[in-house]
């Protein structure tokens, strides 16, 4: 793909964005600095849908990600370092058309070729990550769930931005058969590439395995790459499934079915809240979230259990700290003078075993543990009777005198 500066080219080039797609080039609008766009068509061109804006003289629309595009004329410099796109290595025999068939078959897990594909698709610290929610979900993050479970690069997913092309990246089992208008997201900034795995080989193996009634969203592959028959999207879950710590200025998103991205709420890491971002224009649709007031300004996550921490080093003390990317890591205090940058961090989070399956706990109530299974397959949601909660995420309640094994690890971040 080739890409000419603003300052370049014809005096058209010069006023506006054009994208080279399909053998044409249309005025187009940039999304998520570059890793997709939205094409615009005075006329009825295949593949494009039907919706006018208001004002505008451009009624026909798409989305492309950035590798369906074969030029973009009119582009600014980059404010930040890209996320690495998906590579195919050349081969005589096997092109893109190949690789993706290959990503939708379990057997073909273990193919070099498309182990060599799903490796180029790396996280680094700042890379923005995104979970597609159900209204239910947003409900809960609002109210302090923390992210975890299956997840994606926003560069990867940047295209996807209606209900209909988004529901094959909800982990509920709705879907698409839900009948929603509105699409919710949480976007958030890679605090440590080591907090991600990629749901592939022999340690996922069980996932693959789990028969449909003990599990929601669609089947996991087994080969890092979501299940369709039109997008190669790789996927990511969180190390053993468990929460991270929320990061400072996540946000929660809508997407209604005309496709424009709504920030709906920020994170505030000080207050342990959210801040409304929405005006009264998009407030409709939070009508859907169950018991969320559109009215409520700030929404605080109060004294929700939470099974993970940010710890930082500092001054040879250890604070509770917050990852406010891409600046750094700093401690977490109400008052600015005292956000001092830490010497280290560690993301620390209780493990144990229960009837021999290994588990993260994530809080205790009575005498009883909620746990997550850290590698769940078939036999070991047998033993436990863990419940399904989302694509990928099994919980199940333990008497404490039975778990042993139990102990606090903490991660390190090589800062």
């Amino acid at each position: 793909m080739s890409v000419t500066p603003r300052t370049g080219g014809s005096a058209d080039e010069r006023t506006g964005l054009h994208v080279a797609y399909g053998g044409a080039v249309y005025p187009a609008e940039e999304i998520a600095r570059g890793s997709a766009y939205e094409l615009f068509s005075a006329d009825e061109v295949a593949g494009f849908e039907w919706a006018p804006r208001p004002g505008g003289a451009l009624p026909w629309r798409r989305f492309a990600h950035v590798t369906e595009v074969s030029a973009v004329h009119g582009a600014g410099e980059p404010a930040e370092e890209p996320d690495t796109p998906l590579l195919v290595p050349l081969h005589r025999e096997r092109g893109w058309r190949d690789v993706h068939q290959l990503a939708q078959q379990p057997t073909a897990a273990g193919d070099p070729l498309l182990g060599a594909v799903r490796a180029s698709a790396t996280i680094r610290r700042g890379t923005r990550m995104v979970k597609v929610l159900s209204a239910r979900q947003l409900a809960g993050y609002v109210r302090g769930w923390l992210p975890h479970g299956f997840c994606y690069r926003e560069h990867d997913v940047a295209h996807l931005r209606t209900p209909a092309t988004t529901a094959v990246l909800r982990g509920d089992g709705a879907g698409a058969r839900d009948g929603s208008e509105v699409t919710y997201a949480l976007r958030w900034r890679a605090a440590d590439p080591t907090d991600y795995d990629v749901p592939a080989g022999p340690e996922y193996a069980g996932l693959t395995r789990l028969a449909p009634r003990d599990r929601l969203g669609a089947a996991v592959l087994g080969t890092g790459f979501v299940p369709s028959n039109s997008q190669l999207i790789p996927e990511f879950v969180t190390r053993d499934f468990a929460d991270l710590p929320m990061p400072a200025n996540a946000t929660l998103l809508a997407y209604p079915a005309e496709g424009t991205e709504v920030v709906l709420y920020t994170y505030q890491a000080e207050q342990r809240g959210w801040l409304r971002m929405v005006g009264p224009q998009w407030r409709h649709l939070l009508a859907a979230v169950p018991g969320l007031s559109p009215d409520q300004e700030y929404v605080p996550t109060g004294e929700a259990p939470r099974a993970t921490q940010l710890v930082g080093g500092y001054a040879g003390g250890e604070y509770e700290a917050v990852a406010d990317l891409p600046g750094g890591f700093r401690v977490l205090a109400m008052t600015r003078a005292a956000r001092y940058p830490v010497d280290s961090a560690v993301r620390r989070l209780r493990y144990a075993r229960w009837r021999g399956v290994s588990c993260l706990v994530l809080r205790e109530e009575a005498g009883w543990l909620r746990l997550r299974l850290c590698r769940p397959d078939p036999d070991s949601v047998a033993e436990t009777g863990a419940q399904c909660q989302e694509r990928g995420v099994y919980e199940a309640w333990a008497p404490g005198a039975e778990v042993v094994d139990d102990r606090v690890v903490d991660h390190p971040y090589d800062l």
